[in-house]
C-alpha cells in the first residue's frame, strides 16, 4: 500500500533497529489517521453547528499535528511527532469540549482526550506516561468543575446531533486505540517468538525456561552421558590464508550438517570451539541408547566429511573422541551465557580425540564394553593419556 510505503521511510535512518523502525511507522500511521479525523470532525461541527470556533479547532490539531510529523521527517527525531500528536489530543479535544458546552451537549468528546496518555503509554516510559495522565486528568476536572457555565455559553445542540456525536465519540477512539493496542500486542509477541527462538538456538529448551523462570545458577548432575569431540584435521593450517568470510562459510557448512545429524538422533550440542564439535548423548533430557546414537553420529560424521572437498581439492577428514560417564551440566556467568559441561568424562572425550587418527573414531574401553555387541571394534594397543596415565582404547570402525 503506498500508504505503508511512505510510512515505511518516515525519518528512517540506516542504523535504526527493527523496534525502532516499527515504532516510527506507527507514530506515522497514527499521526496521518488523526489528522484524517481531524478534518472529518471539523467538516461536521461546521456542517451541525456552523460555528466557525468549533470547526476551527480540529484544523488546528492537523496543522500542528501535520507541522510536527514534517518536522520530524526533516530532523529525523520522530519524537517530535508524537508528543505534539499526545499534546493535540489532549488539549485541542478539551478546547473543542469547552467550545461546545457541558459534557452531555457536547456529546462527551473529552472520550478523545483519553488516547492522549494511552498514547504515550506505547511510546513513553511509564513515569513520562504518568505526566500525561495527570495533564488529562486536570483537564478532566477542570470540564467537570465548570460544566454548568460551559453548558450556559455553549451551542444550542439538537437532540439526534447530540446522540450521534455520544455514539461517534465513544467508538471512534475505541476503535483506534483497539487498532494501535492491537498491533504493539502482537509486534510485541513477534519479537517475543524471536527472542525465544534465539534463545533455544543457544541454550536446550529445559534450561531456557529454567532460566526464564529462575536467576540461580543452573548446575545438574549426571550420572550416565556419551560425550564426544569431533575436530576436523588439520584445518588451522589449511585455513592459514582463507579469506575470514570465506572461512566461516566453510566452517558453518559443515556444522549445519553435523548439527543435522544431532537432531537426527536427539543428541545436544553443546558448542563449537573453532574448528571442533562438541555434542552429548543423555542430557538435559534423558535418552534411551544415547550410547548408541553417539554411535551412529559419530559413523555418519565421518561418513559424510568425506564427502566434502577443500577448496584445494582434497577431502576433509575428522577425527574423534568418544568416552561415557558423568558430568556437570549448567550455565554460569551473567552474559554472554552459554550451556557447558564439566569433569572428567569430558577430559577423557577431548584426550581421545587428541590422541586418535584422522578418520578414525577413537573410544573408551567403557564405550566399547556396552557397544561390543552392536558395533565393530578394533583394539588398539595401550596408549598413554594425558593426566590418566595407560589406558585401553579402541577405535570403532562400523555397525555390526
Amino acid at each position: 500500500m503506498p500508504l505503508l510505503s511512505i510510512a515505511n521511510r518516515f525519518a528512517v535512518r540506516a542504523d535504526d533497529t527493527d523496534d525502532g523502525r516499527a515504532e516510527k511507522n506507527a507514530i506515522f500511521l497514527a499521526a496521518i489517521s488523526c489528522c484524517v479525523a481531524g478534518l472529518v470532525w471539523s467538516a461536521m461541527y461546521y456542517v451541525a453547528f456552523g460555528a466557525v470556533l468549533t470547526a476551527a479547532l480540529p484544523l488546528v490539531f492537523v496543522v500542528l499535528v501535520g507541522g510536527a510529523l514534517i518536522w520530524s521527517q526533516m530532523t529525523g527525531i520522530y519524537r517530535y511527532a508524537i508528543t505534539a500528536q499526545i499534546a493535540c489530543i489532549i488539549g485541542v479535544t478539551t478546547a473543542i469540549q469547552w467550545s461546545i458546552g457541558g459534557l452531555y451537549d457536547s456529546g462527551f468528546v473529552m472520550a478523545w482526550a483519553s488516547m492522549g496518555p494511552l498514547i504515550a503509554l506505547m511510546f513513553f516510559t511509564l513515569r513520562q506516561s504518568l505526566i500525561w495522565l495527570s495533564v488529562f486528568l486536570v483537564c478532566v476536572a477542570l470540564t467537570a468543575t465548570f460544566d454548568s457555565y460551559f453548558s450556559q455559553h455553549g451551542l444550542v445542540v439538537p437532540d439526534t446531533a447530540r446522540q450521534i456525536f455520544f455514539v461517534m465519540n465513544l467508538c471512534v477512539p475505541s476503535i483506534i486505540v483497539f487498532a494501535f493496542a492491537s498491533y504493539f500486542i502482537r509486534s510485541a509477541r513477534r519479537e517475543r517468538q524471536k527472542a525465544d527462538a534465539l534463545l533455544l538456538n543457544i541454550l536446550p529448551a529445559k534450561i531456557a525456561r529454567r532460566l526464564k523462570s529462575q536467576r540461580s545458577i543452573v548446575a545438574d548432575e549426571y550420572e550416565d552421558v556419551c560425550v564426544m569431540f569431533a575436530d576436523i584435521v588439520e584445518y588451522t593450517a589449511y585455513s592459514h590464508n582463507m579469506r575470514p568470510v570465506d572461512l566461516v562459510s566453510e566452517l558453518n557448512d559443515i556444522f549445519q550438517m553435523f548439527d543435522g545429524l544431532a537432531q537426527k538422533y536427539g543428541l545436544e550440542k553443546i558448542k563449537t570451539i573453532g574448528d571442533a564439535y562438541l555434542v552429548v548423548g543423555g542430557l538435559p533430557e534423558p535418552l534411551q541408547n544415547h550410547d548408541t546414537a553417539i554411535a551412529n553420529m559419530a559413523l555418519d560424521m565421518q561418513n559424510q566429511i568425506t564427502k566434502v572437498t577443500r577448496s584445494d581439492g582434497k577431502p576433509f577428514s575428522l577425527r574423534i573422541g568418544i568416552h561415557c560417564g558423568s558430568v556437570v551440566a549448567g550455565v554460569i556467568g551473567s552474559s554472554k551465557i552459554a550451556y557447558d559441561l564439566w569433569g572428567d568424562t569430558v577430559n577423557i572425550a577431548s584426550r581421545l580425540e587428541e590422541c586418535g587418527e584422522p578418520g578414525m573414531i577413537h573410544v573408551s574401553d567403557q564405550f566399547q564394553q556396552r557397544l561390543k555387541n552392536s558395533f565393530a571394534f578394533q583394539k588398539r594397543d595401550a596408549i598413554s593419556v594425558r593426566g590418566k596415565g595407560d589406558m585401553q582404547t579402541y577405535y570403532l570402525t562400523g555397525r555390526a
